[in-house]
């Protein structure tokens, strides 16, 4: 049994997943262009985004904009899948 077992809580997963979450992204963005692994990009965008339907807030002299857009590709599901594996075997 490993030294990391004794501190497994809820914010272990979630930095987990999130690490899984980034390296799915990556391995999506770099397999786009290759002709037998482009299907690990397939995926949907959602959210706020920046073509008008984001949040704006005009001070006078400043400007804040709001905007949140979220990508789920077939990588970045199967990048939290092995991701919450490798958290319960540790």
């Amino acid at each position: 049994m490993s030294n990391i077992s004794k501190y497994k809580n809820g914010w272990l997963l979630l930095l987990f997943i999130l690490i899984g979450i980034v390296f799915g992204g990556l391995i999506s963005e770099m397999t786009a262009k290759v002709p037998g692994l482009s299907w690990l990009s397939y995926g949907n965008t959602f959210g706020i985004n920046n073509a008008g339907n984001a949040l704006v807030l005009d001070l006078g002299i400043l400007v804040v904009t709001f905007a949140l857009q979220i990508k789920i590709t077939i990588a970045s599901i199967i990048g939290v899948i092995l991701a919450v594996v490798i958290y319960k075997f540790i």
